[in-house]
Protein backbone atom coordinates (compact mmCIF):
# COMPACT_ATOMS: atom_id res chain seq x y z
CA UNK A 1 0.00 0.00 0.00
CA UNK A 2 1.18 3.47 -0.76
CA UNK A 3 0.27 6.73 0.86
CA UNK A 4 0.00 9.70 -1.44
CA UNK A 5 0.67 13.06 0.17
CA UNK A 6 -0.39 15.71 -2.28
CA UNK A 7 -1.24 19.40 -2.02
CA UNK A 8 -3.40 21.14 -4.63
CA UNK A 9 -3.49 24.79 -5.63
CA UNK A 10 -5.25 27.03 -8.09
CA UNK A 11 -3.08 29.13 -10.38
CA UNK A 12 -2.54 32.88 -9.98
CA UNK A 13 -1.08 33.36 -13.49
CA UNK A 14 0.05 31.52 -16.62
CA UNK A 15 3.74 32.15 -15.84
CA UNK A 16 4.21 28.42 -15.14
CA UNK A 17 3.73 27.57 -18.84
CA UNK A 18 7.28 28.60 -19.76
CA UNK A 19 8.74 25.99 -17.40
CA UNK A 20 6.81 22.98 -18.78
CA UNK A 21 9.09 20.11 -19.76
CA UNK A 22 6.47 17.55 -20.82
CA UNK A 23 2.73 17.43 -21.51
CA UNK A 24 0.79 14.21 -21.14
CA UNK A 25 -2.83 13.73 -22.27
CA UNK A 26 -4.90 11.79 -19.75
CA UNK A 27 -8.39 10.38 -19.45
CA UNK A 28 -9.67 8.63 -16.39
CA UNK A 29 -13.01 7.06 -15.66
CA UNK A 30 -14.59 5.98 -12.44
CA UNK A 31 -15.77 2.39 -12.22
CA UNK A 32 -17.09 2.54 -8.66
CA UNK A 33 -16.75 4.15 -5.28
CA UNK A 34 -17.60 3.20 -1.75
CA UNK A 35 -17.51 5.21 1.45
CA UNK A 36 -13.80 4.33 1.74
CA UNK A 37 -12.34 4.33 -1.80
CA UNK A 38 -12.77 5.08 -5.49
CA UNK A 39 -11.83 2.70 -8.29
CA UNK A 40 -10.72 4.25 -11.56
CA UNK A 41 -9.12 3.33 -14.83
CA UNK A 42 -6.64 5.80 -16.32
CA UNK A 43 -4.96 6.17 -19.68
CA UNK A 44 -1.94 8.46 -19.58
CA UNK A 45 -0.33 8.69 -22.99
CA UNK A 46 0.29 5.05 -23.96
CA UNK A 47 0.17 3.72 -20.38
CA UNK A 48 -2.91 2.47 -18.58
CA UNK A 49 -3.61 1.61 -14.97
CA UNK A 50 -6.26 0.57 -12.49
CA UNK A 51 -6.19 2.70 -9.35
CA UNK A 52 -7.85 2.41 -5.95
CA UNK A 53 -7.68 5.60 -3.91
CA UNK A 54 -8.88 6.25 -0.39
CA UNK A 55 -11.69 8.76 -0.01
CA UNK A 56 -10.50 11.17 2.62
CA UNK A 57 -10.37 14.94 2.67
CA UNK A 58 -6.88 16.37 3.06
CA UNK A 59 -3.37 15.87 1.79
CA UNK A 60 -2.83 12.15 2.64
CA UNK A 61 -4.70 9.26 1.05
CA UNK A 62 -3.99 5.58 0.56
CA UNK A 63 -3.45 4.57 -3.04
CA UNK A 64 -2.92 1.34 -4.97
CA UNK A 65 -2.06 1.37 -8.68
CA UNK A 66 -1.73 -1.55 -11.10
CA UNK A 67 -0.73 -1.55 -14.78
CA UNK A 68 -3.37 -2.56 -17.33
CA UNK A 69 -3.13 -3.45 -21.00
CA UNK A 70 -4.02 -0.31 -22.96
CA UNK A 71 -6.70 -2.09 -25.01
CA UNK A 72 -8.40 -3.32 -21.83
CA UNK A 73 -8.38 0.17 -20.33
CA UNK A 74 -10.02 1.59 -23.46
CA UNK A 75 -12.81 -0.99 -23.26
CA UNK A 76 -13.33 -0.32 -19.54
CA UNK A 77 -13.58 3.43 -20.14
CA UNK A 78 -16.09 2.94 -22.94
CA UNK A 79 -18.22 0.19 -21.44
CA UNK A 80 -18.00 0.62 -17.66
CA UNK A 81 -17.49 4.29 -16.90
CA UNK A 82 -20.87 5.49 -18.23
CA UNK A 83 -19.68 9.02 -18.95
CA UNK A 84 -18.01 9.38 -15.53
CA UNK A 85 -14.74 10.50 -17.04
CA UNK A 86 -12.29 13.36 -16.63
CA UNK A 87 -10.03 14.48 -19.48
CA UNK A 88 -7.00 16.66 -18.98
CA UNK A 89 -3.54 17.63 -20.10
CA UNK A 90 -0.96 17.08 -17.38
CA UNK A 91 1.90 19.57 -17.61
CA UNK A 92 5.13 18.54 -15.85
CA UNK A 93 7.53 21.21 -14.58
CA UNK A 94 10.12 21.88 -11.92
CA UNK A 95 10.46 24.86 -9.62
CA UNK A 96 13.29 25.26 -7.08
CA UNK A 97 14.07 21.54 -7.17
CA UNK A 98 10.44 20.44 -6.72
CA UNK A 99 8.40 18.60 -9.34
CA UNK A 100 4.99 20.10 -10.06
CA UNK A 101 2.11 18.83 -12.16
CA UNK A 102 -0.44 21.27 -13.54
CA UNK A 103 -3.65 19.66 -14.71
CA UNK A 104 -5.41 21.61 -17.45
CA UNK A 105 -8.88 20.12 -17.59
CA UNK A 106 -10.80 19.63 -20.83
CA UNK A 107 -14.41 18.94 -21.80
CA UNK A 108 -16.98 19.74 -19.11
CA UNK A 109 -14.14 20.80 -16.80
CA UNK A 110 -12.50 23.17 -19.32
CA UNK A 111 -11.15 26.33 -17.77
CA UNK A 112 -10.04 24.64 -14.57
CA UNK A 113 -6.30 24.54 -13.83
CA UNK A 114 -4.96 22.82 -10.70
CA UNK A 115 -1.31 22.55 -9.65
CA UNK A 116 -0.23 19.56 -7.55
CA UNK A 117 2.89 18.74 -5.63
CA UNK A 118 3.62 15.37 -3.99
CA UNK A 119 5.41 15.55 -0.67
CA UNK A 120 7.20 13.19 1.69
CA UNK A 121 5.21 14.40 4.72
CA UNK A 122 2.19 16.62 5.31
CA UNK A 123 4.29 19.24 7.08
CA UNK A 124 7.11 19.30 4.49
CA UNK A 125 8.08 22.86 3.59
CA UNK A 126 8.46 23.74 -0.08
CA UNK A 127 9.02 26.95 -2.05
CA UNK A 128 5.80 28.47 -3.38
CA UNK A 129 6.23 29.54 -7.01
CA UNK A 130 4.96 33.06 -7.81
CA UNK A 131 2.31 31.61 -10.16
CA UNK A 132 0.72 29.61 -7.34
CA UNK A 133 -2.74 30.70 -6.17
CA UNK A 134 -5.08 29.61 -3.39
CA UNK A 135 -4.67 26.16 -1.84
CA UNK A 136 -7.62 23.79 -2.47
CA UNK A 137 -6.20 20.60 -0.93
CA UNK A 138 -9.12 20.22 1.47
CA UNK A 139 -11.84 21.21 -1.03
CA UNK A 140 -13.42 18.00 -2.32
CA UNK A 141 -14.88 19.81 -5.36
CA UNK A 142 -11.39 19.68 -6.90
CA UNK A 143 -10.98 15.91 -6.57
CA UNK A 144 -11.16 14.20 -9.94
CA UNK A 145 -13.86 11.84 -8.69
CA UNK A 146 -16.05 14.84 -7.87
CA UNK A 147 -15.24 16.53 -11.19
CA UNK A 148 -16.47 13.41 -13.01
CA UNK A 149 -19.86 13.73 -11.30
CA UNK A 150 -20.10 17.52 -10.94
CA UNK A 151 -18.00 19.13 -13.67
CA UNK A 152 -16.51 22.57 -13.29
CA UNK A 153 -18.83 23.97 -16.00
CA UNK A 154 -21.81 23.26 -13.70
CA UNK A 155 -20.46 25.24 -10.74
CA UNK A 156 -22.55 28.33 -10.10
CA UNK A 157 -19.50 30.25 -8.86
CA UNK A 158 -17.26 29.17 -11.76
Amino acid sequence: MGIEIERKFLLASDDWRGAVTRVQPMVQGYLAESPVCSIRVRIAGEDASLNLKGITIGASRSEFEYPLPLADARVMLEQYCAGRTVEKLRHHLDHSGQHWEVDEFLGANAGLLVAEIELESEDQAFPHPPWLGAEVTGDARYYNLMLADRPYASWADA
